[in-house]
């Protein structure tokens, strides 16, 4: 088979599902303004590795040895993105889907997976590993980006529900601050870990 669907498609849940920089800035989202005000940042950032996924498939890697210091622009780019989440994420107060500021849109869940090392490295593993040699470009890339759109649309949206639940129960409590601050932590190590311990989790 030219993609190995089945064994990418259980790759790509175990990272999608578990704790990254884009799942917790989702379940920060959802813990302050709640699923339903947060659905069009929860769409972009589904849609957003779509912008990861296309290029890689049809070659941006190869440009990795050519020029070097754009892939390294790139890099710390998107640590300095991720850490402005995880400094926003810190501030943040839970508001059980009723806070007075606009939660973030679809333009801004468009940057997020082009800006998180974690899902470079996850898709770059896709390609490497669960694509034959010789499948047609449109065929692999078009198989890796429904699968992961699919999986997306299921798992972003519990994740930012997971907030929405999360805030009902500790907002105007003591352990909210605390929450927060381990949000914005957990960021942060997610990506020093996607940066210097090869984890690949979305």
């Amino acid at each position: 088979m030219p993609v190995a669907i089945a064994n990418f498609t259980l790759f790509a849940a175990s990272q999608v599902a578990t704790p990254g920089p884009a799942n917790m800035v989702l379940l920060a989202t959802g813990a302050r303004f709640g699923l339903r005000r947060a659905l069009p940042f929860v769409a972009g950032v589904a849609l957003g590795k779509q912008l990861i996924i296309w290029p890689i498939g049809f070659g941006l890697m190869t440009l990795q040895d050519t020029v070097p210091l754009l892939f390294t622009a790139l890099k710390w780019i998107s640590v300095a993105y991720i850490l402005y989440l995880a400094w926003r994420v810190a501030g943040m107060r839970l508001g059980v889907g009723n806070a007075s500021d606009a939660p973030p849109g679809f333009a801004a869940g468009l940057a997020v997976h082009p800006l998180n090392p974690k899902a470079w490295a996850m898709i770059a593993t896709g390609f490497t590993t669960y694509v034959s040699a010789g499948t047609p470009t449109l065929q692999a890339t078009a198989t890796i980006a429904i699968c992961l759109l699919s999986l997306q649309f299921i798992l972003h949206p519990l994740w930012t529900f997971a907030g929405e639940r999360i805030a009902a129960s500790l907002a105007g409590t003591a352990s909210e601050r605390y929450l927060m601050w381990s949000l914005a932590a957990l960021t942060v190590l997610s990506v020093l870990f996607a940066l210097f311990g090869g984890g690949k989790a979305a």
